[in-house]
């Protein structure tokens, strides 16, 4: 056996998405030597497929899962503390229509909101007048009244990659492209079988296993481990839709709708609106997942009955979806079934955690909760640190993000203004890594795409594991909203010829 599978690694941890990216930037933070394996790219399937809120969920209200949202309300300040560029507060506007809930218990339920938790940066909620104020104007006649309350936006694809990036440079290993294929128990150590995309093998042994596998969470306990799982996953796929933009203003808008679900209405990429979510049980191959015909004309068909601006399905220029892997409570209603997540850990021998359900907002606190489950059993009696360490990029001046975009753009005035802001929007200071000292665009290599310089593709490669042009465009980025329809096409031939 060679030295590097006969000393165990303190954890192995399966999987790419959220909580097992949170997981590795928290245990290598804490000084132990951790590997992450990842089957596809980072964030290739859920973690990539929310609504993009840092959110306390406020329909959760309605099903009484009071300490969830105080949680996440917590979560949701501290979020946006530690990485301004990739997230940031958001604005809800909430039509009232009178033959659903009652005003007074939609008011009873933003003060519970509102006072849950600490607000220190997210104003509190209030009434509005839609006939006096702009979020008024591109709703159809017939909305007077609604209530504002604040949550957040985030990039989520980027959280997921942040933190990896961080656990990386605190020390972490990570192998994306890499399936963990099986897992045995030895004296004092795992012994995991890892696979790379080229069907190359590799042994890792390990301490102790994160099973943070996402959909997956039950079917790799089943084909690769000899642990059985003792809580049932029920997948519900949720859809959105990308379509031009229905009105100018900042504002979200959230609406209730008479089967009780709601739907969102979120200013997407300057020139778009994201609209979603559905939520529809789903019982096929989560790697395949995507939306349908019915969930497309159900968007569109909720959207017109409040915006003046009706849509089609032909209006829709991108479409994602993603499963959430939720635990089966036995819910005839998916929108009820809880947000919520469990831990599932076997210690008959070196400790073996599962993690099943989970929401992005409360995946910092999801990674502190599962290391104090697995550090124990192993001795390791390392304190958290991540509350408050703003994730790579997100050291802004005062957490500021307006005042550094200014001042990067004074300070380079070859640049266009919005190309800076793009860098900063994904970047946050991290973009000084990028320009590299450059201070023109010709500084910056060839113009591989429209706005797309080769110095750009080649810190998404060195610095945050992209590969394909989809890792590019569509997750580290949203850049394929914006280019011509051939260009991830191109761009995977470019990076044919320039490997990295």
């Amino acid at each position: 056996m060679s030295g590097a599978a006969a000393n165990p690694v303190d954890l192995l941890i399966v999987g790419g998405g959220i909580n097992g990216a949170g997981i590795a930037r928290d245990a290598a933070g804490r000084g132990l030597s951790v590997v992450l394996c990842e089957k596809d790219d980072l964030a290739a399937h859920t973690s990539s497929a929310s609504t993009k809120l840092i959110h306390g969920g406020l329909r959760y209200l309605e099903y009484y899962e009071f300490g969830l949202v105080r949680k996440s309300l917590q979560e949701r300040e501290l979020l946006l503390d530690c990485a301004p560029h990739i997230m940031w507060p958001l604005r809800f506007v909430l039509p009232h229509a009178p033959h659903l809930r009652p005003a007074w218990m939609i008011r009873a339920g933003l003060f519970l909101y509102d006072h849950l938790a600490r607000r220190r940066r997210l104003a509190g909620s209030e009434a509005l007048d839609l006939r006096r104020h702009e979020a008024g104007r591109p709703l159809k006649p017939g909305w007077a009244k609604a209530f504002a309350y604040s949550d957040g936006w985030v990039e989520d694809a980027r959280l997921v990659v942040l933190n990896v990036v961080d656990a990386r440079e605190r020390g972490a290993r990570v192998l994306t492209r890499t399936r963990c294929t099986r897992l045995e128990r030895e004296p004092g150590a795992w012994s995991a079988t890892l696979t790379r995309a080229d069907g190359t093998t590799e042994t890792v042994r390990a301490r102790a296993v994160v099973n943070a596998a996402g959909p997956w969470v039950g079917q790799f306990l089943a084909e690769a481990s000899p642990v059985k799982p003792s809580h049932g996953v029920r997948l519900v796929k949720g859809s959105h839709v990308i379509v031009p933009k229905l009105y100018e203003h900042p504002y979200a808008y959230i609406f209730q709708n008479e089967d009780k679900r709601i739907i969102f209405a979120i200013p997407y990429e300057r020139d778009f609106t994201l609209v979603g979510t559905t939520d529809v049980e789903y019982r096929g191959d989560a790697a395949k997942v995507a939306i349908d015909e019915a969930e497309v004309a159900y968007l569109c068909q909720l959207a017109n009955r409040y915006f003046t601006r009706e849509i089609t399905p032909a209006d829709v220029v991108w479409s994602y979806s993603g499963v959430r892997p939720l635990i089966d409570d036995e819910s005839d209603d998916p929108s009820s079934v809880t947000r919520d997540y469990r831990f599932e850990l076997d210690a008959a021998g070196p400790p073996l955690l599962s993690i099943f359900g989970g929401k992005i907002t409360t995946y910092r606190k999801l990674a502190e909760e599962a290391l104090a489950q697995v550090l124990p059993p192993l001795g390791v009696h390392a304190k958290p640190w991540t509350l408050g360490v703003p994730l790579p990029g997100g050291d802004l001046p005062n957490a500021d993000f307006e005042a550094y975009v200014s001042a990067t753009t004074a300070r380079l005035p070859a640049f266009e203004p919005a190309l800076l802001r793009r860098y900063a929007r994904a970047y946050g200071s991290r973009l000084e890594r990028l320009l590299g000292g450059a201070t023109t665009p010709a500084a910056l290599g060839e113009e591989v795409l429209p706005g797309v310089y080769r110095a750009e593709i080649e810190h998404l490669r060195r610095d945050e594991f992209a590969v394909t042009a989809e890792d590019i465009l569509w997750r580290r980025t949203k850049l394929g909203l914006h280019l011509p329809h051939d260009a991830a096409a191109r761009l995977n031939d470019w990076l044919a010829r320039h490997p990295a």
